[in-house]
């Protein structure tokens, strides 16, 4: 697989007879509706830093092993699964504080479980036997907190009926408003940022269960990164908000701000990775999941 193409650059660039600038390269492992801002917030850093910056789409988990990736946007479970396989791989930076009440100005969201409109099912105990879309197995608040919550309810994933899984929120959403699938477990940012801008979603979903509070997705430096220029990355995203324009671009993402976060705030996920990760391990005496 080849590099995901750059979507966006700073405007700076080397006067005649500068050496070349090796250019700051986010990246994006989160859900593709907030690739534009991401990609702004990017743009800013680099412009705070006077260095090029850049975020590429279709990215791999082994561009932050081997470093080709400087900065990412990544999801707590990879975050905390990575930091077990390579100690030191990855640095937390900052997180973002979402701009509604029922996050309480703290860098948290939820898993939102959606029906459509016309579903008569009004809990997830109702959802029994029902069809269940998965964005993807490596998602946090769209797979793994679904499986601890059957762990908490003394079920397994035979719960359901029918299982699939879509490869991204959106498409769950898709398939749960057009009637494919009964229900999905969606991230509260993601769903949020879609209702924004498709508001007639307000009106085809209804909310039947919610997971969390959880540790929101963060921003990551890989080990390349000089500790230094780390804290500056870091000290960028927290001032983003400060003016305007910075503003407005956030608020296209319903984020607030970033705020500073360390490894320790990950693990709830931890905690709730081993539970399921225990449960699903195979037994010494059948065999069996």
């Amino acid at each position: 697989m080849t590099v995901g193409r750059a979507i966006n650059c700073t405007g700076l660039c080397n006067t005649a007879g500068s050496p070349p600038v090796k250019p700051l390269v986010f990246a994006n492992f989160l859900a593709p509706n907030m690739t534009s801002v991401y990609a702004g917030v990017a743009e800013r850093v680099g412009e705070a830093l006077e260095v090029p910056a850049l975020l590429i789409e279709e990215s791999r988990f082994e561009q932050l092993r081997d470093g080709s990736v400087g900065v990412a946007f990544l999801c707590g479970l990879p975050y905390v699964r990575l930091c077990a396989e390579q100690p030191g791989m990855l640095r937390p930076l900052a997180a973002p504080v979402l701009d509604d009440p029922r996050y309480q100005d703290r860098p948290v969201y939820f898993s939102d479980v959606i029906v459509g409109r016309d579903s008569p099912f009004r809990s997830f105990d109702d959802l029994r036997g029902q069809s269940w879309a998965y964005n993807e197995a490596g998602s946090f608040s769209g797979c793994l907190l679904v499986r601890h919550h059957l762990l908490q309810m003394g079920e397994t994933e035979s719960f359901f009926g029918r299982v699939t899984f879509t490869g991204r929120h959106q498409e769950s959403i898709r398939k749960v408003v057009e009637g494919a699938v009964d229900a999905a477990a969606i991230d509260s940012h993601v769903l949020g940022v879609e209702r924004l801008r498709n508001p007639e979603l307000v009106s085809q979903l209804r909310l039947i269960a919610s997971f969390g509070p959880s540790t929101i997705p963060l921003v990551v430096a890989t080990d390349g990164v000089p500790a230094t220029l780390q804290a500056r990355i870091g000290a960028a995203l927290c001032e983003l908000g400060g003016d305007a324009g910075s503003r407005r671009l956030l608020a296209s993402g319903l984020i607030r701000r970033f705020t500073p976060i360390d490894d320790r705030a990950y693990d709830d996920i931890r905690q709730k990775l081993a539970a399921v990760d225990q449960r699903r391990a195979p037994s010494n005496s059948a065999g069996t999941r």
